[in-house]
């Protein structure tokens, strides 16, 4: 009974820690391979981007953005947008953007209207989207900040102790039985050692 508890809390642990380490990757380990993560907070590039998902972003030159590519770029006030190329100006350097929930035409001329998102300036491009993954962008907003952060670092040291504590307590039983093993000599047999 007790051997299949040990296998069972084995397997548990063991699904346990893959499960925060490939969150841990998905969340911030690509960052390595040059693929920024992002939470997307707001519905302008819905149903592509939904709110709530994490987008996965890589580094592109600027000359390779095509109108019609999607964007994460830098606003003015250091917060990150992802949105649709409408148009670029090679000359100015700056891509004309605006999200596809937010596209609107004016109906007088039939021209785009520009005036919703400002022009963003090439140096602005953080790069574009690769791949998303609905929902974990809740989760990882939620734990990038307090308390969320706090939760997750207690959580995640919890999983960890739990982890190893069968094999904490193998040692312990393991210290017991060499004593049990080898027990102290009678009284007889230190009287015969002390004769020779």
């Amino acid at each position: 009974m007790k051997q299949t508890l040990k296998k069972i809390w084995n397997i548990v642990s063991t699904v346990l820690v893959v499960v925060v380490v490939v969150f841990a990757i998905l969340l911030v380990g690509l960052r390595f391979v040059g693929v920024q993560v992002y939470s997307v907070i707001s519905g302008s590039m819905e149903p592509e981007y939904p709110v709530g998902a994490l987008i996965y972003v890589k580094e592109v030159d600027a000359y390779e953005v095509e109108v019609g590519d999607v964007i994460t770029f830098v606003l003015s006030n250091d917060m990150p947008a992802t949105h649709r190329v409408i148009d670029i100006d090679y000359e100015t350097q700056h891509f004309y953007t605006r999200g596809d929930a937010n596209y609107s035409i004016d109906e007088a001329t039939g021209e785009k209207v520009y005036t919703e998102d400002p022009a963003v300036h090439f140096k602005n491009l953080i790069g574009k989207p690769v791949f998303t993954i609905p929902l974990l962008g809740y989760v990882a907003y939620y734990i990038q900040h307090p308390p969320g952060m706090y939760i997750a670092l207690a959580v995640g040291a919890i999983i960890l102790a739990l982890a190893f504590l069968p094999d904490i307590f193998a040692k312990s039983d393991k210290k017991k039985t060499p004593a049990e093993d080898n027990p102290a000599p009678t009284p007889a047999e230190d009287g015969d050692k002390n004769d020779g």
